[in-house]
């Protein structure tokens, strides 16, 4: 396939997120933004005057079946996921790009990725903070041995479950090789944010067990531990390895640091969205040029975060280990809203 192609994209959703991802779209020479769509008419005409004056649509759904993307990227709430991937499915696209989670149940979960997988649709779910300097530096310490063997990686975000704990199941699976879990346990207190529109108890964390040994732990919400070294709430995010001869640990808004062998090591770094989302919009041109360079936040990967997100979920309900994989079953967030007390 020539390096000159270029990719056509329609973005729905015109918030902070997906005027991000238009933003980067509209300045990569391998991509044509062609649509816009936002169900605030003020909100996607600032957005089009930006962006070279694409088409525009206050409803996604004539928008995609008349300029039939290659690219279909929504930013919209969680209960929307797959309605709007059906529509980017049934009118062609050959990669979609979306929020995470990638669904608000199991049961939404698997019905997606069928249909993904059926139709042979590539899928990329947004967990751009990878790319951070800082968050690469801990990865290329843990890769280089230096924590010797790791037996924990961790996580812990004050932002609630359906904003957060994906973002730290995604880090730390990446942190641990990718190692596939066996089972996992959790609990939770609190019901206030289920009337949020990322809905979630207050506070939840989770145990999980990888099949290489190494034991995981996130945690997500108000009973998360504060993380001091950072003053902006939504980037006291605090994500890491610890191993037999050290630890290295990433805090989203307060750079890196590492305890070795070698001694104590830090670094800069902080949530960038100029730095982060070039690289996330470049490697979907790269997956689409070539099946072989899978995109690193491809949504295989993110359906395995979602699944241990449930199975923590589901384990406070039932009150025991929850094997992994998982299959179909009760909605989480219904039949966790319902075991908690209020």
């Amino acid at each position: 396939m020539s390096p000159e192609k270029k990719y056509t994209v329609v973005v729905v959703g015109c918030g902070k997120r997906g005027v991000h991802h238009a933003q980067e779209f509209y300045k990569n020479p391998r991509f044509q933004l062609v649509g816009l769509c936002d169900i605030d008419r003020g909100r996607v005409e600032a957005a089009a005057k930006q962006f070279g004056n694409p088409e525009t649509s206050l409803d996604a759904a004539p928008l995609v079946k008349k300029l039939q993307p290659d690219i279909f990227c929504f930013c919209t709430l969680p209960n929307l996921r797959s309605p709007m991937i059906r529509l980017g499915v049934e009118n062609g696209a050959k990669l979609i790009a979306f929020e995470k989670p990638i669904a608000t149940s199991t049961n939404e979960a698997l019905d997606i990725m069928k249909l993904l997988r059926e139709a042979r649709v590539k899928s990329v779910v947004r967990h751009q903070h990878r790319y951070g300097e800082h968050y690469k530096k801990v990865k290329e310490i843990i890769a280089s041995g230096a924590l010797g063997r790791v037996h924990t990686v961790y996580g812990t975000a004050p932002g609630w479950m359906l904003h957060m704990i994906t973002h730290l199941i995604e880090y730390t699976r990446w942190y641990n090789d990718y190692a596939e879990a066996e089972w996992a346990m959790g609990q939770a207190s609190g019901k206030a944010k289920f009337s949020d529109n990322h809905p979630s108890p207050d506070y939840i964390v989770g145990v999980i067990q990888y099949a290489n040994g190494v034991r995981g732990i996130v945690e997500s919400g108000d009973g998360a531990p504060d993380v001091p070294e950072v003053e902006a709430w939504w980037r006291k995010c605090r994500i890491g390895a610890q191993g037999t001869e050290g630890f290295a640990e990433v805090l989203t808004g307060g750079g890196w640091r590492a305890v070795t062998k070698q001694g104590l090591m830090s670094g800069p770094g902080g949530m960038d969205y100029a730095h982060d989302m070039p690289p996330y919009v470049q490697e979907i041109a790269d997956w689409l040029d070539d099946p072989a360079k899978v995109h690193s936040c491809n949504g295989e990967q993110a359906y395995k975060g979602l699944e241990i997100m449930m199975a923590i979920c589901r384990s406070v309900v039932e009150r025991g280990k929850i094997k992994l994989p998982l299959g179909p079953g009760e909605p989480e967030l219904e039949a966790l809203q319902r075991a908690l007390p209020d």
